[in-house]
């Protein structure tokens, strides 16, 4: 498909400056200034902020003709409708949810990208069979409540909605409560069933990595994610005196924490590179400077492209805790478990030719971290377009694509939906 078999005006249409407003706007809600001076965002999901930035969505929606609507997750939908009744609608969109310390592109920037890409082609009197759905899901990051995702996992069957009803963020708010004090804040929205079928999903993201800017490419085609397993592990000693508790006695519950991450360490070892293990979050009790620890969390985050090792390691994971560990009490939580995709041909395929069609420079990549996306494979034909963001950084302050690299993505976006929505 080229250009102009969409109409002349279809992609000019695609602004530059309309989406750079909206997504400075919506880096308002939520915004800090980093040490360096970097300007971040903390819009953790179903707080006032993300209602803020849901409300603003919606007004940009509604102005448009686009009918919203939420389900049993909060997950959002704005709809512009096809010219064929019945049709099963393209789904476009991202989240926008931030980490505590986030940027103003991630995830926000998928779901202002589908807005941008369905009021052009309205502009440009692109008339296509299929609706179109904006989608914003509940929860992506999985930084208030763990694990992320959770508004397309549900949507797509992969858990039970209410599989995560007694997580608790830091302040001991439950995600069921926190979800039903939402939902009753956006009753006066229509409410749709939980999941569907959709005719094909798209997402529209920033790169979150170094290999578009550093390759000087415009777009990257998304071929799929590698899998991911989150674990949570506590250890429990016994607290006692730093100053006179013999250490021989002690069940000292971070010297035990050392001794299984090391052991870790050694099992996850790829001299390839291409396995990726990190402990990322560590809790301590009493946590005092003079006391041996009694408790501690920790959580584990390990992510391969291939199932085999993603099993095979994942798996071991518990095993090689206790067998490291001396004196404490050990429990291993596995909070999350998603194994590796592929994109299906029909989108990617559309997104390499948008791109060609643009005289953009493309690659085919796959992607290092997760996203919705990844769960709305097994229920239709589902697919990703990168940009790229500054140094690779994410999750960060830092984090910044240009209002050039944001368009192009944008308008292969346009091109994409027009392809899959036309029939």
């Amino acid at each position: 498909m080229t250009e102009t078999s969409i109409t002349p005006n279809a992609v000019a249409a695609v602004s530059e400056a309309r989406q750079w407003d909206r997504l400075m706007q919506m880096a308002r809600l939520g915004a800090f200034r980093g040490g360096d001076g970097s300007e971040g965002v903390n819009r953790a999901c179903l707080t006032p902020l993300d209602r803020e930035a849901r409300r603003l969505l919606i007004g940009w929606g509604q102005a448009i003709g686009l009918t919203p609507s939420i389900d049993a997750l909060g997950n959002l939908f704005l709809r512009s409708e096809g010219t064929v009744p019945g049709l099963a609608p393209v789904l476009a969109g991202s989240h926008m949810d931030s980490q505590p310390a986030g940027g103003r592109f991630d995830g926000i920037w998928g779901v202002l990208a589908a807005l941008e890409a369905v009021q052009a082609l309205h502009e440009a009197g692109v008339s296509l069979a299929r609706p179109i759905e904006v989608v914003a899901w509940t929860n992506e990051e999985g930084g208030r409540f763990a694990p992320g995702c959770m508004g397309s996992m549900a949507y797509a069957g992969h858990s039970a909605a209410d599989s995560w009803d007694a997580v608790t963020d830091s302040h001991g708010v439950s995600f069921g409560e926190a979800l039903r004090e939402h939902l009753a804040k956006e009753a006066d929205l229509p409410r749709r069933p939980l999941g569907g079928a959709p005719h094909a999903y798209v997402e529209a993201h920033i790169e979150q990595g170094p290999q578009l800017e550093a390759a000087g490419l415009d777009i990257g085609i998304v071929t799929g994610i590698q899998g991911s397993r989150w674990f949570l592990v506590e250890l429990l000693g016994a607290s006692a005196h730093a100053g006179t508790a013999p250490v021989s006695m002690r069940r000292d519950a971070v010297q035990d924490m050392v001794r299984a991450i090391t052991a870790l360490n050694a099992l996850m070892a790829d001299p390839t590179d291409v396995l990726r293990f990190t402990v990322a979050k560590i809790e301590v009790e009493p946590n005092s400077s003079n006391s041996v620890a009694e408790r501690v969390r920790f959580t584990i985050d390990f992510r391969h492209p291939d199932a085999a090792v993603l099993t095979a390691r994942g798996d071991a994971i518990e095993a090689t805790i206790r067998g490291a560990v001396r004196h404490c009490d050990v429990t291993v939580t596995e909070r999350f478990h998603a194994l590796p995709v592929e994109f299906h041909p029909a989108v990617t395929g559309a997104v390499e030719r948008a791109a060609a069609a643009q005289g953009l420079k493309a690659v085919r990549m796959p992607s290092g971290a997760f996203h919705d996306a990844q769960f709305m494979v097994p229920l239709c034909p589902s697919g990703m377009i990168f940009i790229p963001s500054y140094r690779g950084i994410s999750h960060n302050p830092a984090e910044y694509s240009s209002p050039e690299q944001l368009v192009r993505g944008a308008r292969v976006l346009a091109q994409v939906l027009a392809e899959l929505a036309r029939d």
